[in-house]
């Protein structure tokens, strides 16, 4: 039996083969609010820490509108909340018409719950050609508490 002990933070290494696109040189970002010390640039940096964090509550959009059009191979995104309970959804979306219409990559609901349930890391391989829009849609807490969302990480690859 071979074994080893893995961490459970996730990983922030990419195959040998795959290296993160550089988003910030290849898009521009539409944001529908922005808390100034958590700008999304942070969260587009792969090893950055701090991420982004809206400026008001409730639910949030991301835009990313390439410059070119992309292929994309491989996506993660890492949520964390350290705070307050709650559950989360997102929906993922991807546009090859400058985003004039969207196709949904993927919905999804968690829980967050300290200390045990603080971070989410979702990594999906999919294979999207001619991508020009990137579209994440944030709704903090479902319950519709008053919650700020967040993201720690978004790559692409």
């Amino acid at each position: 039996m071979r074994k080893r002990i893995i961490s459970q933070d996730p990983p922030n290494v990419l195959p040998a083969n795959q290296s993160w696109l550089d988003l910030q040189h290849l898009a521009r970002v539409e944001l529908t609010s922005e808390d100034m010390a958590y700008p999304i640039e942070a969260a587009l940096k792969p090893g950055a820490e701090s991420g982004w964090r809206a400026s008001q509550t409730g639910e949030q959009t991301v835009r990313l509108i390439f410059d070119e059009p992309q292929r994309i191979r491989h996506m993660r995104l890492v949520f964390k909340e350290d705070e307050h309970e709650r559950t989360q959804e997102f929906a993922l979306r991807w546009s090859s018409d400058g985003g004039q219409s969207y196709r949904e990559i993927v919905r999804q609901q968690y829980n967050f719950s300290s200390p045990d349930s603080t971070m989410e890391c979702e990594d999906y391989t999919v294979e999207l050609n001619n991508l020009t829009a990137l579209e994440l849609i944030i709704t903090p807490d479902i319950s519709g508490l008053s919650a700020y969302a967040s993201l720690a990480q978004l790559c692409l690859a």
